[in-house]
């Protein structure tokens, strides 16, 4: 994505990639793990699968950024390439670098993506980009961004493939509770604690991610909406622009043929 955003703010959402974004002018405002950030123009933002967050403009002035979103399997073959060895997922401490030579890495990646560059230029920039992400960052499992009792944490996750393996399901607070092994208190509890947001936002989130991919596949929105669990197309209409802060029909345009 490249964009630029004055008065839209983001609703709290994640994503099931890696996202390194890089801020071309102005700043954007943003909370993420428990913290306010601010990326300024020239900055990196790295965020980890799954890491929820908001985003708005620091000012009046509005910012414009690049965001490319890598998926975790491609992110390992390719730190595997550039190690000789099975490498174990990085984990980006903090959301905000500044760093002027991975910024123009990432930036570099990015249009090269929009120019339609040839695959191996693309592959080449891409090794390039994760792998000076990945010197950036504590290199770890993405096990690691648990912290709270083990028995939460499976609760929670018992919750999540719930969520995740029937994402059209109109799942009950209490069928999710039994499911998970515990009270419905204790799930929400320990579900906003693991994933940074309730069941009901997180399955809406696995709903939207659904209707990306219909919607970049060139399914009619008015069946994007239906097939992806939402009443109508302005419902669906609603929730894309408060989490991607762009309509389905301008998203489907930058998702080019």
């Amino acid at each position: 994505m490249h964009a630029h955003f004055e008065t839209t703010a983001y609703h709290r959402h994640s994503h099931e990639t890696y996202s390194f974004g890089v801020t071309e002018d102005g700043a954007q405002s943003f909370r993420c793990r428990g913290a306010g950030h601010t990326s300024a123009a020239g900055m990196v933002m790295a965020f980890n699968p799954d890491d929820p967050h908001d985003g708005q403009a620091a000012d009046e002035n509005g910012f414009t950024y690049r965001m490319v979103h890598v998926g975790t399997e491609l992110v390992g073959r390719v730190l595997t390439d550039l190690t000789g060895r099975t490498a174990p997922l990085p984990l980006f401490a903090e959301p905000v670098h500044e760093d002027p030579p991975l910024a123009r890495r990432v930036g570099g990646l990015h249009r090269a993506l929009a120019a339609g560059a040839s695959a191996l230029r693309r592959d080449e920039l891409l090794a390039a980009a994760v792998g000076a992400m990945a010197r950036r960052a504590a290199v770890t499992s993405l096990a690691g961004l648990a912290s709270h009792p083990a028995a939460a944490r499976r609760a929670a996750r018992r919750a999540r493939d719930v969520l995740a393996a029937a994402p059209l399901a109109d799942v009950s607070a209490d069928e999710l509770a039994v499911a998970a092994g515990c009270s419905r208190f204790a799930l929400h509890r320990s579900f906003v604690a693991a994933y940074g947001m309730t069941p009901a936002d997180y399955q809406r989130q696995i709903r939207l991610r659904m209707a990306r991919r219909l919607i970049a596949a060139g399914c009619p929105l008015s069946d994007v909406a239906a097939r992806s669990g939402f009443a109508d197309q302005s419902h669906l209409t609603r929730w894309f622009v408060r989490h991607y802060a762009i309509t389905p029909g301008a998203y489907r345009r930058a998702a080019g043929p």
